[in-house]
Parts: C-alpha cells; structure tokens; sequence
C-alpha cells in the first residue's frame, strides 16, 4: 500500500514538474517517491528483467541502443534515456511504465553496488572507466574495485564488459557470468598499469597484459572490426549505423551482446539499431536562421576525444563550450589532456561559463578562436563564414556545436529542446 502511494505521489509530481516547464520529471517523482517508501526502487523490479548500463562514457547512447535492440521482443521495455541515472532517476523510469517486463536503466558509476543489489538484474553492462569529475567523483581504481565486490555478491547476474578495458575486465572477472565484448579502447591514459598487481602493462593494439601476475585481456565473443561486428560464431555483419563514429559502433556492439542474452537474433536487433539517429539531442541536426547545427555531447578527456573525430572536415566552423556545474564538475584541470591541435586552421568559437579557461587551452595549442556570448552570435559567425565561402551551388552554412553537459543542455533549450 505504502509503495503504491509513493509511486502514485511521485508521478503526480513528476507531471506539476513537466507542466511548470522545470524538466521532465524524471528525477523528482522518484526523489518523492522514495521518501514515502524507502524500498521503492527494490519493490519496483521485482519482477523484472533489469539492464544497469555503466561506464565513464558512453551510456546514455547504450541505454538507448541496448533499448532499441530489445524492441523485438514485443514487450513494453521501462528506460532513463534521458540520464536520469541516480536512485531517484531509476525509480521514477520504473514507476511510469509499471507494466514493463524489461528495464534498461543508465546508471551512474558510483551507484552499481548499491543498483544491483536493489534491483538484483539479468544483466550489467561495464563500457569504461577513465577520469571524470574528480572533484566529486571517486578515483576510478577505487570505483573498480567496488564493481568487482558488487559482481561478486551477485553469482547469477550476466556481464556484458569491455574486454579492452584494463580496469573494466579485471572489475568483471569477478562475475560468476561474463560476455566478453572487444568493443575497443582509445583512452589509454588511466590504464597503464596493472589494476590487480599495479605493474605496468605491456600493450599492443587492443590487446593488454601483465608480465608480474599474468593478467592479460580475456578471450572475447564478440568483436568490433572497423564497420562490422563479429559475432560469437565468427560471421562479421556490417553495422551500417545512423549514427555517427567508433565509439557509437563500439556501443552498438555492446548491444548486440546484450540482445544475445534476451534471445533476440543479431540481424533482428541489427535492425532496430540502425533506426536510431539521436540520443537524447546528442547527434541531431537543427537549423536556424538558414544555418545547419549539430550537437555533440562530450564530458571529459576520453569523450572528446572521440567528439572531435566525428566531426564534419574544415571549414565548417565548431562551436566549443564548457562549463562547471555540478553535473559537469567545477574542476576544469581536464581540458589540459585535451588535444586541440587536429583543430588549427578551421574557424573556432569559443562559448560556455568557463570559456576564458577553454580560450587559455587553445592559445597553449596555438589555436585561432572567437569569444562568443550565446547560440545566436555563433549562428552569426558561422552564416557569415558560409557567406564568404559560398559559390554558385553551394551548401547551406553549418556549424558543429560540442559542449560539456550544462553548456549542451542549454544550447538544447535555446534551439527548441531537440529530442
């Protein structure tokens, strides 16, 4: 009874919440809802068939993905796809769809131990683990070594991890069930060392292992190649997705793996994945004023590593911003592991709360950049940048837009809240 009042109290709060335009609701119906029961979250996916999907980046596409590769099934699927991966984020997504068998829930990397052992799920899914918000967050041995307590204590839970990942394989290997996924990792920068005997750890390509204690990477069953994926009977299908660059085909992978696990077919989920162009307003293309825009979502070293290689050739203009609130962390140190070099030459805007310590970084670079206040003067600049290269023919102007969390969250709302 207390159960079905809190979730009765917590969507009704949710709703004043989406109708008073303060957000969508999906954090607050499940802060309030917990306070009336505390074991909400646990009462909830009883049940079910939960997915928590973790990781430094990347799990708001996987969530979506993972999601997306589901639909086969034919079953409503409860989902956070919007980021709401806290307690109270994964409560409210599983209070609006009471009815779903299935949960696919985001969840942020300090929060596992305490999500597995509440919703006890089928399956967890560890992408990476790299710096991110140090200010606030936990070092990232530390949260690994958590993981892997938190997998251990749940024998009959499947792992669906990155092999390529030092610190996520030896998370994982505590598992009593572990797909091994060679999803890929570019990031190298927090792995360098052995994560069970700290010994550095010899390297090459995707491949890791340590000649102190013998770690070395798993054998995986299932493979990203370039455009394709090998599945675990060794056939390679070409991914052929929307969306864009290797580490979105890397989530895909991960999809696919978690598919498996439900039972449906590679060529069934397959499909599914290839009808998703946007993520949560990351990826999707607007235009204003004549001006095509596209949003891309980075948060720290690794992220916007990958960013900048989907980015669209010179001399498209880029919108750079950054800011420091709590969701992003104050601390901007981050920036200094960044490479900015690839974009000298191209025209470069500079936005965001914190855009004096981004304009810092790109003069160390030898970076040529403009200050800008808002969306709307980087819209100026970049029509007027198209103006000056256009010819008979030519294409509409355009800009890319790669902004931290608040900044992107806010370029979102200022362009209409994009889906």
């Amino acid at each position: 009874m207390r159960a079905r009042l809190a979730t009765t109290v917590g969507g009704a709060a949710a709703t004043v919440s989406r109708l008073a335009g303060k957000g969508d609701g999906s954090v607050i119906g499940g802060i309030i809802g917990l306070r009336l029961a505390p074991d909400l979250l646990s009462q909830l996916a009883t049940g079910r068939q939960v997915v928590l999907v973790t990781g430094t980046n990347g799990k708001t596409t996987t969530t979506k993905l993972i999601t997306a590769a589901l639909a086969p099934l034919g079953s409503k699927i409860a989902s956070n796809i919007y980021g709401a991966n806290m307690e109270a984020g994964l409560t409210s997504a599983l209070s609006r769809a009471p009815d779903a068998p299935v949960a696919v829930l985001e969840t942020d990397e300090k929060y596992i131990p305490a999500m597995v052992k509440a919703t006890r799920p089928k399956v967890v899914v560890l992408l990476n683990l790299s710096r991110d918000q140090m200010d606030r967050a936990a070092e990232i041995w530390l949260l690994a070594r958590r993981w892997r307590d938190a997998l251990a204590a749940a024998p009959d839970c499947r792992v669906v991890a990155n092999a390529d990942d030092p610190l996520v394989a030896w998370a994982a290997s505590a598992a009593g069930k572990v797909t091994w996924v060679a999803a890929g990792q570019r990031w190298r920068e927090d792995s360098w060392c052995c994560p069970n005997c700290g010994a550095h750890l010899q390297r090459e390509g995707d491949d890791w292992s340590c000649r102190e204690c013998g770690g070395r990477r798993p054998p995986v069953s299932w493979m990203l190649y370039g455009d394709e994926v090998i599945d675990p009977s060794g056939r390679a299908t070409q991914l052929g997705l929307a969306l864009p660059g290797r580490a979105n085909r890397s989530n895909a992978v991960i999809a696919l793996a978690v598919a498996e696990a439900f039972g449906v077919h590679l060529s069934h989920a397959l499909a599914e994945l290839r009808k998703v162009t946007s993520v949560a307003g990351r990826y999707t293309q607007v235009n204003r004023r004549g001006c095509d825009i596209r949003l891309l979502l980075a948060k720290n070293p690794a992220g916007w590593l990958e960013a900048l290689d989907v980015m669209v050739p010179p001399p498209v203009p880029v919108l750079l911003a950054v800011n420091a609130q709590g969701p992003d962390g104050k601390d901007t140190s981050w920036l200094w592991d960044v490479d900015f070099r690839r974009l000298r030459g191209r025209p470069i805007l500079v936005g965001g709360e914190r855009r004096l310590d981004l304009a810092v970084r790109l003069e160390a670079d030898e970076v040529a950049f403009r200050l800008v206040n808002d969306i709307d003067e980087a819209v100026d600049a970049a029509l007027a940048v198209g103006a000056a290269a256009a010819g008979p023919g030519g294409t509409a102007p355009s800009l890319e837009v790669l902004a931290n969390y608040t900044a992107f969250q806010q370029y979102r709302v200022a362009l209409g809240r994009v889906q």
